[in-house]
């Protein structure tokens, strides 16, 4: 998942943020170069073969289908987002600081 977002940036689909990769979710900030719902299904579709060819599995999806976006208004809001996406593995018990969970923004190889 790291390596598609990452990758999503350096084909300049989107400017990259922040983002966390959880057991069971993503979450990313960017500034979007093109419609939203062709960087999803790229994404998706990319992680998905991936994911699937790990676990063996065929012909079963790996993402649902929703997903949520949400536009940013000001700077404010851009930081209090910034600090929920790399706060997130925290929140959830699996890292005691930011920087202590590896796949995310917040890390110092991101």
């Amino acid at each position: 998942m790291v390596d598609a977002i990452r990758t999503g940036e350096s084909r300049k689909l989107y400017e990259l943020h922040a983002w966390v990769v959880m057991p069971n979710h993503v979450h990313m900030l960017i500034l979007p170069h093109m419609p939203l719902p062709q960087i999803t299904h790229w994404i998706k579709g990319r992680t998905a073969r991936e994911a699937n060819l790990l676990l063996e599995r065929t012909g079963e999806p790996f993402w649902q289908h929703e997903s949520w976006d949400h536009w940013v208004r000001n700077e404010r809001e851009f930081q209090r987002i910034v600090a929920y996406i790399e706060e997130n593995p925290v929140s959830a018990g699996l890292a005691g600081t930011p920087e202590g969970w590896p796949w995310s923004s917040a890390t110092s190889a991101s």
